[in-house]
């Protein structure tokens, strides 16, 4: 892998307007999906949905996301990243205010469904432009960048539980996010990087799961990225049934881990910088698989909230960095490397968490989380085979 090559014309793009274009559209992407998350028991009750039938629908959103997975790339390469993030963000955006209408389940799946299908296209997208705004930059500023959807999902969040603590319904709180976002849409998309400035030959359309040094990228995407899901998905429930921890500190792991996975992102490029990606990305294998250990070998709240500091502290910065890596194969145009890595790493998203449920249910929950710490071990083997990660 090389740095791709770029237009002479692009040294005189204006780089800090670019920098500021592309962090806010990070932002305003994290926050339209916070906005949504914050809403679902609303959304629940409203359509009056039992667990196992939200499960379902909730389903659809991922089902879009890898539907959409082999063509976001291409269609980025071939109409710009540029232009398909603006238009792609303005559709995700009135998504989001077609969820706020909802008033039967079918309706609610459709809308999940399609949410995904344009999610994936702008994150796609806007993952592109930040692999070419770094790259005009000349500094790392990618792992940056995803801390600003988390803040952005955090802000989201936030402005939810405000809206559900004074009963407003979402939908009146939905069209005033997407007002928002079609704004700075319409204000910043100027100053994104343009769609020939950097330089690689568009393949025609044929699928093909990544090979080589993407493949790497991507199963270490998958392994973080499995982490993740279960984290989301069942650290609630261990503290609960393994720690012991009563209803005020049930969620504290789950907060620990949220928190420093996010506050990782900001100092992921300056980790990177001053150790050198490989050494960074091991050092975040080892501190995952550490803190899964800490969590399982000493189920006490105290220990046990440490341990997933240490996780979220280990998945902050890998999933950017190898998102990052694969885009600047000169070899290939960036979004398409970059959905071969994001398809193998979504996977484990999506995987990891049914999969820990069976071995729980199978085993008991504190073997199924011991397994987690397996995929922080094989990121640290795997970087050393993982060319221009220096």
């Amino acid at each position: 892998m090389s740095t791709p090559a770029y237009d002479a014309s692009a040294l005189r793009y204006p780089v800090r307007k670019t920098l500021s274009a592309v962090s806010v559209f990070f932002f305003i992407q994290g926050m339209c999906f916070g906005s949504w998350a914050s809403r679902i028991p609303d959304l629940k009750e409203r359509l009056h949905l039992s667990e196992g039938t939200l499960g379902t629908i909730l389903f659809l959103l991922p089902m879009g996301q890898m539907t959409m997975m082999p063509f976001s790339g291409r269609i980025a390469a071939r109409f710009g990243s540029r232009n398909v993030l603006r238009v792609a963000l303005a559709g995700y955006s009135l998504m989001l205010l077609m969820i706020g209408q909802v008033q039967e389940p079918w309706q609610l799946a459709a809308c999940l469904y399609l949410f995904g299908l344009v999610g994936n296209l702008c994150n796609i997208s806007v993952n592109t432009q930040g692999v070419n705004a770094e790259t005009l930059h000349g500094r790392a500023v990618f792992t940056t960048f995803h801390g600003l959807w988390s803040l952005g999902g955090f802000t989201g969040a936030l402005i939810g539980w405000v809206m559900t603590r004074y009963h407003v319904d979402p939908a009146l709180h939905f069209p005033f996010i997407t007002l928002f976002i079609w704004v700075n849409d319409f204000a910043f998309q100027r100053y994104l990087v343009p769609r020939n400035t950097f330089q690689a030959p568009v393949p025609r359309f044929r699928f093909r799961p990544p090979q080589g040094q993407l493949l790497l990228l991507g199963a270490m995407a998958f392994c973080t990225m499995s982490v993740e899901g279960c984290m989301f998905d069942w650290t609630g429930v261990y503290f609960r049934q393994v720690v012991g921890a009563d209803e005020r500190f049930a969620s504290a792991g789950y907060a620990a881990f949220m928190i420093t996975m996010s506050g990782g992102r900001f100092m992921g490029d300056r980790m990177a910088v001053l150790l050198g990606r490989r050494r960074w990305v091991r050092i975040s294998g080892i501190l995952v698989a550490t803190g899964i250990a800490l969590t399982v070998l000493l189920p006490y709240l105290l220990p046990a909230t440490l341990g997933c500091i240490l996780v979220g502290f280990g998945v902050s910065s890998i999933v950017p960095l190898m998102y990052s890596t694969a885009g600047k194969d000169s070899s290939i145009p960036s979004s398409i490397a970059i959905a071969s890595v994001a398809s193998v790493g979504y996977l484990g998203f999506l995987l990891g968490p049914p999969v820990i449920g069976h071995i729980a249910e199978a085993v008991g929950l504190p073997f199924s989380f011991a397994l987690m710490g397996i995929g922080g071990i094989v990121i640290s083997l795997l970087v050393d085979r993982v060319r221009n990660l220096a």
